[in-house]
């Protein structure tokens, strides 16, 4: 078979990583992608990640501003398939630019605008900063509680720009789907702020209802942000100081660490009866201790060495994104790939976002420089895309793109399940087939906690529970799966066939049939039949250790309270992040699948995993070559990376600054009243002002905390 999306044209008049993920991932499965540059080139070239999301695309310089540059964009818009920008709202216009302008030249086109705030609103016109957005929308109270100090907490990771990336993919392959039925392209929107949505599980919710419903959420674990992390997902330390982070979830997980631990006498012991869920808080707390205390009577390695071996143990040392670039199941899944870049040497990076078993991809080449095709582009002739033909649904149907597409779903807890509900979403109908005692998720917390969660991965579905180990669930399972067009499944290798639903099962029912497995390491590595959970891949892909700041982990903490302060920091560092990280990436893998039916008749093996969706979430920094710079260093206190990009008390409530470019501080000294900051030579330059940072910052927290956040939003916006 070809490459997925190899019959595609997509221009890409977008200007950093967001859109850049989202078309880089439509390069690597054989999009013929045409960046468009402005004059002297995407000033986001800079960033440290761009030689990776801008591989694989041909560029070329075209100045929009003239009537030769839109002249030659709308001829390139009348062959292309795709275009994805991210301008702001009525910049595009005056360019040409716009979708209306060029949907009329080519009624066929997909047109994805990727914005910060979305495309009406009064924030609409913000400046398009991850950390604005993520401080708009809730994101960073959500951390309040990790440092031990009032207020919220920067968010680290960029999960709103892996997230947008992901719903841009997802949301050109849903409306190709639909053109091909409705003979029609369309407008696709997404924003970094609807990017935030899928890390919000349970939080908007339950701040309603607990205000209603106080006593109802009394004795919910996952009501306080700041209590020690639950004994299952608990942190620990080995003898040389590296943290081991460990998730089992499952109780058969749980009691395998503990054998390993050699703390067994507790299963005689009445006060640890209904381990680990339903202790009292002193025999809880007296388990955690001795968990980690146990730890320091080895090293790392020796405890790693023996928790594989055990084979039922959930756990991965905390690393930095740069070491998980060398995590052992990266390069044996494809989850990580390397080039030669022409200027800049050997680049190792992400590889492909899902394995795809009979449309395989890879990285399909280096970064192009600025304007490197703008000749080629120029005197290439471009055949008009061939008029839209109607597909059997008529002009304009008015369904939502994946109407008529069933999904059976085998998965539990959040990730795959999630991905699942995005699909629902977009109109599929979504089949959830659940153990007899249901979904685990949906007992997970105490009162009306112990829903919530599983509303937002149950959304849109239809249910029905099914022993998978006796005949007779297996023949209505497979009822269901004649009829499917995708299966989705986050079991372990082996699991499925045991189940009468693997692969070459399910396709001897249903000879097209996408088949989504949605693992924890992927098919392909050593560690394919080991367990993962939620924590996991944030540990192992550098998530949780970039959340933790400066000061965690400490080079030693020494004593066992100090251990338990670094374990909850940890942990709380490591929430709301992995496994929606992997939801989003579901989503999408789940479409290429699809989208690759729909141009073969032919269905296929699909492979993500927990590791590669938190790679593609941390794509800042999931690479290495000779003089990439750092990824920035988040303060000790969790406020920001720098004084110009940090949170600030203000006299009420707090403020997020954002002051990236040397316009927006000229701006910013010249509202705040601060003109003489302008000329100060500490302050005066870029450079300047990064050597004198700690100056800046104290000055700036002065300034703003004279008045109340509000009032400053109104001044600065």
């Amino acid at each position: 078979m070809t490459d997925v999306c190899s019959e595609l044209r997509v221009i890409d008049l977008s200007s950093g990583p967001a859109a850049g993920i989202a078309t880089m991932i439509l390069a690597d499965y054989g999009a013929d992608v045409l960046k468009i540059e402005r004059p002297g080139g995407d000033p986001l070239r800079r960033l440290p990640a761009s030689p990776m999301w801008l591989r694989g695309k041909r560029s070329a310089e075209l100045d929009l501003k003239t009537a030769d540059g839109r002249e030659c964009l709308h001829e390139l818009a009348r062959s292309a398939d795709i275009v994805v920008a991210s301008y702001r709202p009525g910049a595009a216009q005056p360019l040409g630019a716009d979708y209306e302008t060029l949907a009329a030249l080519n009624p066929g086109l997909v047109y994805c605008s990727l914005t910060g705030w979305g495309p009406h609103g009064p924030y609409a016109h913000y400046p398009p900063y991850e950390g604005l957005v993520a401080a708009k929308s809730g994101r960073m109270l959500s951390f309040a509680g990790q440092p031990r100090r009032e207020g919220p907490a920067y968010a680290a990771v960029q999960v709103g720009t892996h997230s947008a990336a992901q719903a841009a993919v997802s949301g050109v392959l849903a409306a190709l789907l639909a053109r091909d039925r409705d003979g029609l392209g369309q407008l696709v929107e997404t924003s970094l702020l609807q990017g935030m949505f899928p890390y919000d599980l349970f939080g908007l919710v339950r701040e309603q209802l607990t205000r209603r419903y106080p006593h109802q959420f009394e004795g919910d674990p996952f009501a306080a942000h700041s209590l020690m992390p639950m004994l299952q997902y608990q942190p620990v330390m080995a003898a040389d100081g590296r943290w081991i982070q460990l998730a089992n979830l499952l109780e058969h997980h749980f009691h395998a660490c503990m054998v390993q631990l050699g703390i067994t006498d507790i299963y005689g012991d009445p006060r640890f009866e209904g381990v680990p869920g339903r202790l009292g808080d002193e025999a809880r707390e007296e388990l955690r201790n001795r968990m980690l205390q146990e730890l320091q009577t080895h090293d790392i390695d020796e405890w790693m060495e023996r928790f594989r071996a055990d084979g039922q143990i959930a756990s991965e040392p905390v690393q930095s994104t740069q070491d998980g670039l060398w995590h052992r199941d990266a390069e044996p899944n494809g989850e990580v790939g390397s080039h030669d870049h022409p200027r800049l040497g050997p680049i190792r990076q992400l590889g492909r976002l899902a394995r795809l078993g009979e449309t395989p991809s890879g990285i399909a080449g280096p970064a192009p420089e600025v304007g490197q095709h703008t000749d080629e582009l120029r005197s290439q002739p471009w055949e008009p895309r061939p008029a839209a033909v109607a597909g059997t649904a008529g002009w304009g149907a008015d369904q939502p793109p994946l109407e008529g597409i069933t999904i059976v779903e085998f998965a539990t807890i959040i990730a795959a399940p999630l991905g699942t509900a995005f699909l629902a979403d977009l109109g599929a109908r979504v089949i959830k087939v659940e153990p007899p005692a249901g979904d685990p998720y949906r007992g997970m917390g105490a009162g009306l906690g112990a829903w919530i969660g599983s509303s937002k991965t149950t959304a849109g579905k239809e249910s029905i529970c099914l022993d998978l180990r006796r005949s007779e669930g297996q023949q209505i399972a497979h009822r269901f799966l004649r009829q499917a067009d995708m299966v989705l499944h986050n079991f372990r290798p082996g699991v499925p066939e045991r189940l009468g639903i693997g692969y070459e099962q399910v396709r001897a029912l249903r000879p097209d049939i996408v088949y989504v497995e949605a693992g924890g390491y992927g098919r392909l590595g050593p560690s394919a039949h080991r367990p993962a959970a939620h924590p996991i891949p944030g540990a192992a892909m550098g998530g949780q250790l970039y959340q933790s700041g400066a000061a965690v982990p400490p080079e030693r903490a020494e004593t066992l309270e100090e251990r338990r302060e670094v374990s909850r920091w940890l942990a709380r560092a490591n929430e709301a992040n992995p496994d929606p990280n992997t939801g989003s990436v579901v989503m999408s893998a789940a479409l290429l699948g699809l989208y690759a039916r729909s141009r073969t008749g032919e269905g296929q093996h699909v492979n993500v995993s927990m590791m590669g969706a938190n790679a593609y979430a941390n794509a800042d920094d999931y690479l290495h070559y000779e003089g990439k710079q750092p990824r920035p260093v988040v303060d000790a206190e969790l406020y920001g990376i720098h004084a110009l990009y940090r949170l600030y008390p203000a006299s009420s409530g707090w403020v997020f600054l954002a002051v990236v470019t040397d316009a927006e501080w000229d701006a910013f000294c010249d509202a705040s009243g601060q003109e003489a900051w302008r000329a100060d030579p500490r302050f005066a330059t870029r450079d300047a002002r990064r050597e004198h940072d700690r100056e800046l910052c104290e000055a700036v927290a002065q300034l703003l905390a004279a008045r109340d956040a509000a009032e400053w939003e109104r001044l600065l916006t």
